[in-house]
């Protein structure tokens, strides 16, 4: 009996790097046909991959060609299927040992073991002291968007090459980054700020995907520590109660958009704060504030518009919304499952999301069992 059982099925082109797919539920059976690898058999290609919950996260049973090459089978343990749920408040993966970062920009971070990371994958770190006086704990608790350089290393969106700022060695005790499971529950959300260049417009780097887009209403949020307050919705001295406000002219990336308030007189950004302002520091921030700029068209009798798709600038994965809601922010509480990058207990060149390019088919169920 499966009164409530669910399906969905589709497609995708792979990069290469692991697939989200979100659907309005998680499923705990997954089927997948990598439509390229069966067409060419190949040493390392997998062309059939499937998973059962009962499996465990991040497992999956795999059929795959050997050198000859013949089709055989395999396991994955690390890397496979796994599916996810947001909840209405940040969950966090394990702490992974912060070995060292660098004085650069981008900052480098060495893990103590492998983080298991992928770019465009959300950390927060606490800690950070090299002694009681030095270190870098000005960053920690910010999230940042990473890129992955190594199975242990990893850059971050910050420029820690400044006076205030001492390099991290040797394992620092209390020196710990997590992995920010679902970063975006309301979107765009509030962004923090790692760059700001001054002008006839105002460029803003962020430290995550700001997931912003043309014509995007912004507010700031800068305490006086860092600079450039002149930016702030508030107080606005010409028009008492009245808030500035800037608008998004042009997204550039996933984390730097330009707005059109006209800067040039500014007081400089300052990221460069001492290890002593780290306990109770404010950081500086930028937030949506409302009209219909969630990515989607006002509704004017036609077609409605698509789900919104985050982050917005490129790669962006459409969330289950439909149509989106008519504000500032849309509630990106999701779910679905994931085709990870992980590799054939018996061949660890094979990847399960395939080469960049190939045309990958996918089946979801969640099938409700009732024993009788």
């Amino acid at each position: 009996m499966t009164e409530y059982s669910r399906a969905a099925k589709g497609s995708f082109t792979s990069t290469g790097a692991a697939k989200v797919i979100n659907l309005p539920f998680r499923p705990n059976l997954v089927k997948m046909t990598n439509f390229t690898a069966a067409a060419t058999p190949a040493n390392h290609g997998i062309p059939y991959a499937t998973w059962d919950v009962a499996m465990g996260q991040g497992f999956g049973a795999v059929s795959l060609f050997n050198a000859t090459p013949v089709l055989t089978t395999g396991t994955i343990i690390s890397g496979g299927f796994s599916t996810f749920q947001a909840g209405l408040s940040l969950q966090y993966g394990a702490q992974i040992q912060v070995a060292s970062i660098t004085k650069a920009s981008p900052a480098v971070v060495t893990t103590g073991a492998n983080h298991g990371y992928s770019t465009g994958d959300v950390v927060v770190f606490q800690g950070l002291y090299q002694s009681s006086t030095t270190g870098m704990p000005q960053i920690a608790t910010i999230p940042f968007t990473i890129t992955v350089t190594g199975a242990t290393t990893f850059t971050i969106p910050w420029n820690t090459n400044q006076s205030n700022y001492t390099a991290l060695s040797a394992s620092p005790t209390g020196a710990f980054v997590k992995k920010v499971l679902y970063p975006y529950l309301y979107l765009p959300g509030v962004n923090y700020i790692t760059a700001i260049a001054t002008g006839t417009t105002t460029t803003v780097t962020t430290t995550t995907n700001h997931n912003y887009v043309v014509g995007q209403e912004v507010a700031f949020r800068i305490p006086s520590l860092w600079g450039t307050t002149q930016l702030n919705s508030l107080p606005n001295n010409t028009i008492p109660g009245s808030p500035i406000y800037g608008y998004v002219t042009s997204v550039t990336s996933n984390t730097q958009f330009v707005c059109n308030i006209n800067s040039t007189t500014y007081t400089a950004f300052n990221s460069n704060q001492t290890v002593g302002s780290a306990i109770g520091l404010s950081f500086p921030q930028v937030v949506a504030v409302g009209d219909i700029n969630t990515g989607g068209t006002p509704y004017s009798g036609g077609a409605l518009y698509p789900p919104p798709q985050f982050p917005t600038f490129s790669g962006g994965v459409p969330t289950i919304n439909g149509p989106a809601i008519s504000g500032a922010f849309v509630n990106n509480t999701s779910m679905g499952f994931i085709i990870g990058a992980g590799a054939s207990t018996t061949d660890a060149s094979s990847v399960l999301v395939g080469a960049s390019n190939d045309v990958i088919y996918w089946e979801a169920y969640y099938v409700e069992l009732v024993l009788t």
